[in-house]
């Protein structure tokens, strides 16, 4: 997800929204039913990106009332747009949101790592979100350090630089080594800091796990696969070992610290394609994350090591590699039985991008993949990426929805 440029920030609505609720009941949250989807609880999600000021705060370095205003913006149209939960990254590149005894304060924030904001950002957001009727949902990058590979720019206290065994290059970023328990348990540890001292909904993790691939380019884990690999017949299978224990260990530390938190990972949609496993997708993707990024999602949710999960089906139906009506059943029969509940997140920033293949000109594609999840019982609900573009909805993509399907709010599923 961070991985998308920054559009131009906006806090002006669409007019089209403004006249879908004109009606007044954006404010309105319905106790749900199982009869029409319309009004079932679901789950209404939209993104909020800091990692390179994606969505907020907008530049870095913005006086404290500037960024609280950006962020009540975003919240307030959240609201209007009839959604229920905000997914706010906390942790972009092994940093913080929130005064962090283990790593410092995040550049996006004053234009200097380490330096205090002079608020709390956290505190501001879980208690505004909550006033508004939404969830909060911390989300988290495991092992992304910094978008470049040079240590000398971290703070001199930054774990990075205090324990340089722990850092690999790669692709023009720094990584925390997955393969190091002592690193396992750091992130764990720096993540879990707020799920003790805020009020948070839930704990989210993206994509990122070991990095997408990067042609002409090798991870360096040789060292720690010696050490720590024998056990396993390829390094492939002990790289997901490694992230399965991420997984596993995050989830029963969650529910040990507050059983109520929900713990949830949006991953990059394909598994594995039908032709590398009879139990994939019938996909042609150029990346699986079982093969590609050691991350066995499937996994996951069948061992219910996780309370949901939200796979970016970024695709248009009919997209002949990753067709976004064949990924949506295969994620429906993914979980079937399991009791973790599936929302199907969606690329909200393509709608209208000139660069972007027909389907995405139309202002209904998004309504007809919401109207597509529905008829699977098993999707409780969809997450937009990103808030910016919930702000700006460049072609009414989103009103479109909002018409056709939200009528008005409901209580997310729990």
């Amino acid at each position: 997800m961070g991985r998308m440029s920054r559009r131009g920030f906006t806090v002006a609505a669409a007019g089209v929204m403004s006249a879908m609720l004109a009606t007044g009941e954006a404010g309105a949250l319905g106790p749900g039913d199982t009869g029409d989807p319309r009004w079932r609880r679901e789950f209404r999600g939209m993104w909020i990106a800091t990692v390179v000021n994606v969505d907020w705060p907008s530049v870095p370095g913005l006086d404290p009332g500037r960024q609280r205003a950006e962020l009540l913006t975003l919240l307030d149209t959240a609201v209007e747009r009839r959604l229920n939960a905000v997914l706010l990254q906390l942790r972009p590149t092994a940093d913080a949101f929130w005064p962090s005894p283990y790593e410092p304060w995040s550049e996006y924030l004053t234009g200097t790592q380490g330096r205090s904001p002079g608020w709390d950002p956290l505190a501001f957001a879980v208690r505004e979100a909550h006033r508004r009727r939404l969830e909060l949902h911390g989300w988290f990058n495991p092992y992304r350090v910094a978008n470049h590979t040079d240590p000398g720019r971290l703070v001199p206290t930054h774990p990075a630089r205090v324990h340089p065994e722990w850092v690999v290059p790669y692709g023009g970023k720094l990584y925390y080594n997955p393969g190091l328990p002592e690193v396992r348990r750091f992130v764990q540890d720096a993540m879990l800091d707020p799920v003790a001292r805020y009020d948070l909904d839930g704990v989210h993790f993206d994509d990122y796990f070991y990095p997408y691939p990067v042609a002409g380019e090798r991870f360096d884990d040789d060292a720690a696969y010696e050490r720590y690999g024998a056990d396993f017949p390829d390094r492939a299978a002990w790289r997901r070992d490694n992230i399965d224990r991420l997984v596993r260990e995050t989830g029963e530390r969650v529910k040990r610290r507050k059983r109520h938190v929900r713990f949830g990972i949006s991953p990059f949609a394909v598994w594995r394609n039908r032709t590398t496993d009879p139990r994939g997708s019938d996909t042609r993707a150029g990346v699986q994350t079982y093969d590609d990024l050691g991350a066995d999602t499937r996994k996951w949710v069948r061992e219910g090591w996780i309370d949901y999960i939200v796979p970016q089906v970024y695709w248009h139906i009919g997209f002949p590699a990753a067709d976004y009506a064949t990924l949506v059943p295969w994620w429906a029969r993914t979980v079937q039985g399991t009791g973790v509940h599936l929302y199907v997140g969606e690329a909200l920033y393509r709608a209208g991008d000139p660069t972007q293949p027909a389907p995405w000109q139309d202002p209904a594609e998004l309504s007809r993949h919401v109207a597509l999840c529905r008829t699977h019982p098993e999707v409780r609900g969809n997450v937009y990426f990103s808030a910016t573009q919930v702000v700006t909805d460049r072609i009414g993509a989103l009103a479109r929805v909002v018409h056709d399907h939200y009528p008005r709010r409901v209580r997310p599923p729990r």
